[in-house]
C-alpha cells in the first residue's frame, strides 16, 4: 500500500481524514506500548466510527449521562481502543458538567495496565462513556436490542403531549464473530419482529478471524438472513468511503418501520504494509517495523507517539460537542415545560432518572396467612410481582414462552403487551430465546428500567453469560426461575436442576434467593426492588409449599439477612441445627417438632440467600449458626458442593449427588431421601456423634 492509498476519499475533508488517522495511530501506539491488544479492527473501522460519532451521534461529551443520548455499543469489544480513542478525542467528561476527562492521553498510554481506565475490553461503570461491558461476542448486540426496546418504551410512557421525552437511537458496531454467536441470531430475530426502527447494527465485514479467513467456517449470506428477520439491509463497499457511510446512516434515520443492518466492507489492519487483511492484524501488536509502515502509509510522522495533530480536538468540539450540547439544551427545555405543565409526569420522570421507586411502592405486597396446603412459590411470586408492578410503572419483563408456568404475566389491563405497534407494553413475550432474553433484560436495565426475565431454573444454563455480565456491570435486573428442583417430577432429569443453584451462587455480586414459603417470597421481592448495584435471581417451586405459621415461628423479615432462625430461637446453644432452603425447610420443621417433643434442643435455620447471609457481620452470622454447635444438617435438593461452609467438615449434607429421574414427586423424594424421616435420622446421627 502506498501513501496515496490513504488520501481522503472524495467528500472527506482534510481535517476529518486527519481525525480518522488520529484514531488509527492512537490505537496502534497504545497496542504497541502494551504489547497486547487488537489494533486491526480499529484501523479498518476508524472512518465509520468517526463519521457516526462526529456527524450523527446525539451525545453531549460534557454531559455523558444525558438520559436522551444516543447509545453506542461496541459489541466487538476487543476493538476497545477504537472506543477509547473516540472518548478521548471527543473530550468526554468523567462526570456530567465536569472538566476531568473520562479518558486522558495518559490513560491511552496505560492501555491494558492494572487499574487503568482503558482495560482490554470496555467495562461499564468503570470508564465513563462505555454504555455496556462487552467482550463475549454477541452480547453487545443483544444488549442493544434491550436498549432500543427501552427507548421506545420510555418514549411511549413518558411523553409531554405528542412530544416523547425519549427518542434516542441505538448503534451497535459488530463483527463476524458477533454474528456467528447464536445469541445475536435470537436478538436479531426479536428485534425484527418488534420493528425496532431506532436500532442500527453496523457490521464490520472484514472477513478475518483469529484462525484465518471467515470462509473456513462462515459462508452464509448475512444480508439474506437479516432480510428474512425483517431488517432493512444496507451496504457500504468501502469503510473508507465516508460519503457512503453517511448515506447509509441517513437512510437508517429516515426509516421508521424496522431495524437496520449496515454491512461495511473493511480491511483489518488497514495501512499495515504486510499484515493488513490477514489474521496477524487481529490480535497482536503490529511490531515496530509494521507500525512505521502504517504511519508512513497514512502520511504520519513515523517516530511520533500518541500524536494528536492541531485541529483534531476542535473538529470534535465543533461536531459531536456542539451538536450534543444543543440537543441536550433542547431536551432540558422540554423537561422544564413538563415541570410547568404536568406535575405527575415530572415527578415520575425525576424518580425514574434518580433510579428510585415511587412512594409506597410496596404498600400492596400481600401478607400470606398460615396455610398447611399453601402455594407454590411461583404462584405467590406472581401475586407479589403484580402488586409491585401496579405501583412501579417502569417495571416490565416477561418469560421465554413460559409465562403461564412462571406466573410472570402482569395482569393489569394497563400493563399491556410490548409488541411491534405497542412499544409501551410491559409484558414482553421473548419467545423461546433464553440466550437473548438475559441480554435484552440487561439492555433494559442499562437504560434505567426495572426489568426481569423468566424461565425454568434448569434453563438458567442458557443465560449464564448475561447473568454474569449483569453482576459485572452491577445492573439491578432480576430473573424468576421456577421448577427449582427434582420436584418438577415426571418431566425428568432434563428439566430437573441439580447443579444450577451452585452455579448461580458462584457468580460474584449476584443475589440468589430460594424462598421457603409465600412470605419469604414477598420479603425477597422487597430486597430485590431496592437493590441498586446487584442483579438477583429467584428459584421458585412448581409444587405447593405450606405457608409457615409466623405466629408460631419467626417472621419472614429475616429473609433480608439471607438466613435467620426460624424455629428454636429461644435456645442460645442448641444441640443440633437444621438448615434448609426452599421446599426443604418444611422437612426441617417436621424433624424439629419431633426432636423438640423428645426434649432435644433443636434449631431450624431458613437460608434463602447465601449471598445476603455472607454480607452480614460476624456477630449476626454467629448468632444464627453458633460456631460451638457442630451438630448440623443441611438439606437442599441440589448439589451438595459448598454446603460444608455451613455444616462444617463433620456435619451432614442431604442433597443431590446424581441427576434426577422421571417419576411423581413423592416417589422422587423417597428415592433421593428428601423426607422428614431422613432429616430426623441425620439429626440423630449428628447428636450421637457430638455426644459420643
Amino acid at each position: 500500500m502506498s501513501a496515496a492509498d490513504t488520501k481522503a476519499k472524495a467528500g472527506t475533508s482534510e481535517i476529518d481524514q486527519r481525525s480518522i488517522d488520529t484514531i488509527r495511530t492512537l490505537t496502534i501506539d497504545a497496542v504497541q506500548k502494551a504489547n497486547s491488544g487488537h489494533a486491526g479492527a480499529p484501523m479498518g473501522l476508524a472512518p465509520v466510527a468517526f463519521t457516526l460519532w462526529n456527524h450523527y451521534l446525539r451525545y453531549d461529551p460534557a454531559n455523558p449521562h444525558w438520559p436522551n443520548r444516543d447509545r453506542f455499543v461496541l459489541s466487538v469489544g476487543h476493538a476497545s481502543m477504537l472506543l477509547y480513542s473516540l472518548l478521548h478525542l471527543a473530550e468526554v467528561a468523567e462526570k456530567d458538567g465536569g472538566n476531568a476527562p473520562a479518558v486522558s492521553l495518559e490513560d491511552l498510554k496505560k492501555f491494558r495496565q492494572l487499574d487503568s481506565r482503558t482495560p482490554g475490553h470496555p467495562e461499564y461503570h468503570f470508564t465513563t462513556g462505555v454504555e455496556v461491558t462487552t467482550g463475549p461476542l454477541g452480547q453487545g448486540v443483544a444488549n442493544s436490542v434491550g436498549m432500543a426496546m427501552g427507548g421506545r418504551f420510555l418514549g411511549e410512557r413518558l411523553a409531554h403531549g405528542d412530544r416523547p421525552l425519549f427518542d434516542y437511537n441505538v448503534y451497535a458496531l459488530c463483527s463476524d464473530g458477533d454474528l456467528m454467536e447464536g445469541v445475536s441470531a435470537e436478538a436479531a430475530s426479536i428485534a425484527g419482529h418488534l420493528r425496532l426502527s431506532n436500532l442500527c447494527w453496523i457490521y464490520d465485514n472484514n472477513t478475518i478471524t483469529i484462525e484465518g479467513h471467515t470462509d473456513l467456517a462462515f459462508s452464509e449470506e448475512v444480508a439474506a438472513r437479516f432480510l428474512a428477520y425483517g431488517w432493512q439491509v444496507l451496504r457500504v463497499a468501502d469503510a473508507n468511503d465516508t460519503v457512503a457511510v453517511s448515506h447509509a446512516l441517513e437512510t437508517f434515520l429516515q426509516s421508521g418501520d424496522r431495524p437496520t443492518l449496515i454491512i461495511v466492507n473493511s480491511v483489518i489492519g488497514y495501512g499495515a504494509p504486510t499484515k493488513q487483511g490477514t489474521p496477524k492484524a487481529h490480535s497482536d501488536a503490529l511490531g515496530p517495523d509494521e507500525v512505521k509502515g502504517a504511519k508512513r502509509a497514512y502520511g504520519w510522522p513515523e517516530d511520533s507517539q500518541f500524536l494528536v495533530p492541531d485541529g483534531v480536538y476542535d473538529n470534535f468540539r465543533n461536531g459531536i460537542g456542539a451538536r450534543g450540547k444543543a440537543l441536550r439544551e433542547e431536551w432540558l427545555a422540554l423537561v422544564e415545560a413538563v415541570k410547568a405543565d404536568d406535575a405527575g409526569l415530572a415527578k415520575d420522570l425525576a424518580t425514574y432518572l434518580a433510579g428510585g421507586l415511587p412512594e409506597d411502592w410496596d404498600a400492596d405486597i400481600p401478607v400470606f396467612p398460615a396455610d398447611p396446603k399453601g402455594l407454590a412459590t411461583r404462584e405467590s411470586s406472581g401475586k407479589v410481582l403484580n402488586a409491585i408492578a401496579n405501583r412501579v410503572p417502569w417495571l416490565l419483563g416477561g418469560s421465554a414462552d413460559l409465562a403461564p408456568s412462571n406466573k410472570t404475566k402482569l395482569e393489569s389491563p394497563e400493563a399491556g403487551t410490548l409488541g411491534p405497534f405497542t412499544p409501551g407494553g410491559r409484558n414482553i413475550h421473548f419467545g423461546v430465546r433464553e440466550h437473548a432474553m438475559g441480554s435484552i433484560v440487561n439492555g433494559l436495565g442499562l437504560v434505567g428500567l426495572r426489568a426481569y426475565g423468566a424461565t425454568f431454573l434448569v434453563f438458567s444454563d442458557y443465560m449464564r453469560p448475561p447473568i454474569r455480565l449483569a453482576a459485572l456491570m452491577e445492573v439491578p435486573v432480576f430473573h424468576v426461575f421456577t421448577h427449582d428442583s427434582i420436584g418438577v417430577g415426571e418431566d425428568g432429569p432434563t428439566h430437573q436442576p441439580v447443579e444450577h443453584l451452585l452455579a448461580l451462587r458462584a457468580i460474584p455480586g449476584l443475589v440468589t434467593f430460594r424462598p421457603a414459603d409465600a412470605n419469604e417470597v414477598a420479603e425477597a421481592y422487597r430486597v430485590i426492588m431496592q437493590l441498586k448495584h446487584q442483579p438477583a435471581v429467584l428459584a421458585l417451586s412448581r409444587q405447593p409449599l405450606p405457608t409457615v405459621d409466623r405466629e408460631k415461628y419467626a417472621p419472614a423479615s429475616g429473609t433480608a439477612k439471607g438466613a435467620y432462625v426460624l424455629a428454636g430461637a429461644d435456645e442460645a446453644k442448641p444441640d443440633v441445627i437444621l438448615i434448609g432452603t426452599g421446599s426443604e425447610v418444611q422437612l426441617c420443621l417436621g424433624a424439629y417438632e419431633t426432636l423438640k417433643a423428645e426434649g432435644v434442643k433443636a434449631r431450624v435455620v431458613s437460608m434463602p440467600s447465601w449471598d445476603l447471609f455472607e454480607q452480614q457481620d460476624e456477630a449476626y452470622r454467629n448468632s444464627v449458626l453458633p460456631p460451638e454447635v457442630t451438630a448440623r444438617v443441611a438439606v437442599e435438593q441440589g448439589s451438595v458442593i459448598g454446603w460444608d461452609r455451613y455444616t462444617g467438615s463433620t456435619g451432614t449434607i442431604l442433597g443431590m449427588h446424581t441427576f434426577g429421574s422421571s417419576a411423581p414427586i413423592k416417589d422422587l423424594q423417597t428415592k433421593f431421601g428428601f423426607t422428614p424421616e431422613k432429616v430426623l435420622e441425620a439429626a440423630r446421627a449428628q447428636l450421637a456423634k457430638t455426644k459420643g
